[in-house]
């Protein structure tokens, strides 16, 4: 199988004895490394087959080859796997903002830092649902909306507020999507049965790298609520952050273990650090577009049916970057002049950027909600 024979010669050095019937390719700069390549195992029915036994020494293999091989490997799997030429386009609100008493060094919206975001009320319901039917009005099919909390307050109105904006949301035809903290077994219930679509719950980094990232939760916490959001039937949506001082190695540990959850999740958001003054990270160099690619082609070949979502740090990315994340499988973006509290293209940008790329917003999955509430 490729990914085995990736895995095997990895670590080869030039040196070495060698199978001369297998193409063999010098890699320089950061990934320097001798592969052996084949493409003639390369079946999509291996390709696309979905694992839960990734190795890192197979997943760094894979990372590492060559940019052109490892685009054209992730499109063939991007091509039997999903809709060709179609990108989700997501709208994200922050419904509470800032005040966090988690210790996240990249996020300005901790209350350990001192940002310049300020502390806000959890918004109206009807505020947060007329957000979502400009949204819809503007091609999203997926609402999602964040609160800046370490977990929801067991039994608390503003959990019961969520929860309308969740029904809200499912009514006017949109997929929803939330992110909260971490949630307990009857939180997790209750929104499966107002409608939620998706979970967010990220990583950020690999197990070992987490703890200079967080201290104020663990990583088995993070896990912890992944699993409880995907034993009561809400699609996991988890991904990561590259760019806050991990090594690749780190990256590859993520998506290894993202890979490795039973299911896989439905989708799988790279994000690039946006450093923000205030925050541990602010002096971190930007993230090379190159980098994101990898990451998105990546992810693509190692979880074949998500969604591989291109999120924070797309405002500094170039079209002809962007495309390029396209093409290694990315096929979700969020829309619209903010993530959160950070920057992001707007509107009009990404629309025009779809048409002359030739590409279509695809449309929201069906679920239990009609379209009739507008």
């Amino acid at each position: 199988m490729l990914i085995a024979e990736l895995s095997s010669f990895a670590a080869t050095g030039a040196t070495e004895a060698r199978d001369e019937s297998i193409p063999w390719v010098k890699v320089y700069g950061p990934y320097a490394r001798t592969l052996a390549l084949s493409r003639l195992s390369a079946k999509h029915v291996q390709m696309s087959a979905v694992r839960n036994d990734w190795t890192r020494a197979e997943a760094r293999a894979l990372h590492d080859l060559p940019l052109t091989e490892l685009l054209y490997r992730a499109q063939e799997v991007h091509r039997v796997t999903q809709p060709r030429d179609a990108v989700q386009l997501c709208s994200l609100l922050s419904i509470k903002t800032g005040a966090c008493p988690e210790d996240c060094t990249y996020c300005p919206q901790s209350s350990k830092y001192e940002t310049g975001v300020e502390a806000e009320r959890l918004m109206d319901v009807r505020d947060v649902l007329q957000k979502a039917r400009e949204a819809k009005q503007a091609g999203a099919s997926r609402f999602c909306m964040g609160a800046a909390w370490r977990s929801p307050k067991k039994g608390s109105r503003q959990f019961q507020q969520v929860l309308e904006m969740v029904r809200g949301v499912r009514a006017l035809g949109l997929e929803a999507c939330a992110t909260l903290g971490m949630l307990d077994d009857e939180q997790t219930q209750e929104l499966k049965e107002a409608g939620l679509t998706a979970y967010n719950h990220n990583l950020d980094t690999s197990e070992e790298y987490y703890g200079e990232i967080i201290t104020t939760r663990t990583y088995r916490d993070r896990l912890e609520t992944i699993s409880r959001v995907a034993a009561a039937g809400i699609s996991v949506c988890a991904g990561g952050i590259i760019g806050m001082g991990e090594g690749i190695d780190d990256r590859v540990a993520m998506l290894v273990t993202l890979a490795n959850l039973t299911p896989q999740p439905e989708s799988v958001p790279v994000n690039a650090l946006v450093a923000v003054q205030g925050t541990p990270l602010a002096d971190q160099r930007p993230v090379d577009s190159l980098e994101l690619v990898r990451m998105c082609a990546t992810a693509r070949i190692m979880m074949p049916n998500a969604r591989v979502r291109l999120s924070a740090g797309r405002a500094s990315l170039s079209r002809e970057a962007q495309l390029l994340c396209f093409m290694a499988g990315a096929n979700s973006i969020f829309f619209g002049d903010k993530l959160l509290t950070t920057g992001n293209p707007d509107h009009d940008s990404d629309l025009a950027l779809l048409r002359d790329a030739g590409l279509s917003p695809l449309d929201p999955a069906p679920g239990p909600a009609s379209d009739a509430a507008e």
